[in-house]
């Protein structure tokens, strides 16, 4: 049974519970008040607490028969509603409901500290691969994931992670999706990537979303729905395999490039705006990065979102630009230093 489906049945029971209880309180204190004529409405709530309460203390008025017999109802009345009341609660614990809620808290209150976060929707394949990239540059990431054994297996690491349907609204709610910097979708569905695009872009307009597809069809649909980027895994992979057979060397050499985590990688990305203010509007040449770190740029990104490949000399470092250097472990160990 969905989590958030007994929740909302526990929800409910406990909440009849407690309106059976206060009718009880409202039946008592009326009966008491016209059963017998000396008491007041303070009086008769105060019997009526005592009753249902068991705490043994002295009647206010000598009782009749009477009122003799409806504390007798009131008593068994109140002991039937105290039983639902406790098998309602057991079943709650027993099922270990009660922890995993109290676990599910601890877990959201770290997901809604976060800010600028990615969210992963789906736990395959590509979910994994991109969760294990992002983890080795530390980013901060939260898991999507409705299968009750990847989310223990997601749990035994230690991963942030949603138990739910991603292409609910409130699940990606409870991903933080407002204060989240992008989302990836790597849900086996292209239906369900869809839908999960459309979401998260209402949710969250600045979002930066990526997600995966299987058909060229879907392609066009997730680009309208808002997906910023759209990769088909299928589609790569027959072509890097066709690659190695028309440009073997050339794949092999980029196959070569590690690009496996911050602290062990041949290309670096650096923003322009994250360089000293003196570079800022400056050329690549007055950068000369070569000298100073043995690195290379290889690209330019400027801030048209346009690539330059193998950038030229007098090439404007302008704000909102990105450059892309390829070198040596050891020289982008020192371009990292340097910047």
């Amino acid at each position: 049974m969905p989590q958030r489906v007994f929740k909302n049945i526990f929800r409910n029971k406990f909440r009849r519970a407690l309106m059976l209880m206060l009718g009880l309180l409202v039946m008592g204190s009326v009966g008491y008040r016209f059963i017998a004529d000396d008491y007041s409405w303070i009086e008769a709530l105060y019997m009526t607490v005592i009753t249902i309460t068991t705490v043994g203390f002295s009647e206010v008025h000598h009782s009749d028969d009477s009122v003799k017999l409806f504390t007798i109802f009131l008593i068994i009345t109140s002991i039937s509603i105290y039983a639902y009341i406790v098998s309602v609660v057991s079943e709650y614990i027993a099922q270990g409901r009660f922890f995993a809620q109290l676990k599910n808290r601890k877990m959201q209150k770290k997901i809604f500290q976060l800010k600028g976060h990615i969210i992963i929707c789906g736990y395959g394949r590509n979910g994994r691969q991109a969760l294990e990239r992002l983890k080795s540059y530390d980013k901060q990431c939260v898991i999507v994931e409705t299968d009750d054994d990847i989310v223990e297996e997601i749990e035994s690491y230690g991963y942030k992670y949603v138990k739910g349907d991603a292409t609910d609204d409130r699940t990606l709610e409870e991903a933080n999706i407002k204060e989240a910097s992008y989302l990836i979708t790597a849900l086996p569905s292209d239906a369900d990537n869809l839908f999960v695009v459309l979401s998260a872009r209402q949710l969250n307009p600045k979002l930066k979303i990526i997600s995966r597809a299987s058909k060229d069809s879907t392609y066009t649909k997730l680009k309208l729905g808002g997906a910023d980027n759209i990769i088909m895994p299928d589609k790569i992979g027959g072509s890097h395999m066709a690659s190695l057979i028309v440009t073997p060397d050339l794949v092999e050499f980029v196959d070569q490039l590690n690009v496996d985590g911050r602290h062990s990688t041949n290309l670096e990305e650096i923003a322009v705006n994250d360089l000293p203010k003196e570079y800022i509007n400056k050329t690549l040449l007055n950068l000369n990065l070569r000298k100073k770190t043995g690195c290379s740029v290889i690209g330019f990104k400027n801030a048209a979102h346009q690539y330059i490949i193998n950038p030229d000399v007098n090439t404007v470092l302008e704000p909102d630009s990105y450059l892309i250097v390829l070198g040596k472990h050891n020289q982008i160990k020192k371009l990292q230093e340097v910047f």
